[in-house]
């Protein structure tokens, strides 16, 4: 479906910090947009979580044309548990691999120019020590799941995406919307799939008066929609409307309206300064020493 865009990923951050000099310093990306809320999101953005949380938008480009990372920081939590859904984001980028070794990130070599890292909290990244063949550095996000076959049907048939590559020897596929967008890989693994509770959520956009149909078709194959279709508002920016569904694995995906998303997630040029502000702000590790606790673990 052209008219359907990759859009992000959404990581819970323990440690913005360490977070923001992974992706700023090692990956090389930008802060694109910074926004601070008082009172947890209605559709579950920061996860199940009240209170005080904070989104940063970080990547190569703008959004209309890059897939980004939305990372999401709940000042009451300290870390979280990772499962084993998420199995990497792939980027081609010599820079970002040159980056990694001046300041000696540590870097595993998997062969044929790709290097594993992972950023703060364990999140892996895949590292190809070359250009990128297309304008957005950021080539696939990979899932694991448990049945193949089940998950292209739900992701190919009912959400529309194209299959670029099926190996059924290695049990694993390429999707995606479009050729020159970020393609999302699922990769079978024995088992179940934990998301544990540093789980994320892909997201995607789609023209919004779309949004209805593809609840209303969520509903007739009984499909699980984990937040019927819901506006959201950011202060002083547009309002979305989005809805979230879980696959047959329990993967998170957003789906937003287009237009209004456009308006949202326009490139904010005080981003680093808000987010640099916020981290200088934020005095929640204080108050839980003061208190001789810890944060709490996600």
């Amino acid at each position: 479906m052209a008219n359907r865009r990759a859009l992000h990923f959404v990581f819970k951050v323990g440690n913005r910090f360490e977070t923001a000099c992974f992706y700023r310093d090692v990956l090389g990306m930008k802060i694109l947009r910074h926004e601070e809320f008082q009172d947890g999101c209605k559709a579950a953005c920061n996860g199940p979580y009240d209170g005080k949380w904070s989104k940063t938008m970080v990547g190569y480009g703008p959004e209309d044309d890059h897939f980004v990372t939305e990372l999401t920081y709940n000042y009451g939590i300290g870390s979280y548990q990772l499962g084993n859904d998420f199995l990497g984001i792939t980027v081609a980028s010599r820079q970002a691999v040159s980056n990694a070794r001046k300041l000696k990130w540590p870097l595993g070599e998997m062969g044929g120019g790709v290097f594993e890292t992972k950023a703060p909290g364990g999140y892996k990244f895949y590292l190809q020590d070359c250009s990128p063949p297309q304008s957005d550095p950021v080539l696939k996000v990979t899932l694991a799941v448990s049945d193949l076959q089940k998950s292209l049907n739900y992701w190919s048939n009912l959400l529309g995406m194209k299959i670029y590559e099926e190996d059924e020897k290695k049990q694993r596929a390429l999707l995606g919307y479009a050729d020159n967008q970020c393609k999302l890989e699922l990769r079978a693994i024995p088992g179940k799939v934990d998301h544990a509770t540093g789980f994320g959520r892909i997201a995607f956009s789609c023209p919004q008066k779309e949004l209805s149909d593809l609840e209303d078709l969520m509903k007739r194959e009984n499909q699980k929609i984990l937040t019927p279709l819901v506006s959201l508002d950011t202060p002083g920016k547009a309002t979305v409307q989005v809805i979230i569904l879980a696959d047959p694995d329990g993967h998170e995906i957003c789906f937003v309206g287009d237009e209004a998303f456009r308006e949202l997630s326009k490139v904010d040029p005080e981003g680093n300064k808000l987010l640099d502000d916020a981290i200088a702000g934020d005095k929640s590790d204080e108050w839980f020493a003061a208190q001789k606790k810890p944060k709490a673990t996600g």
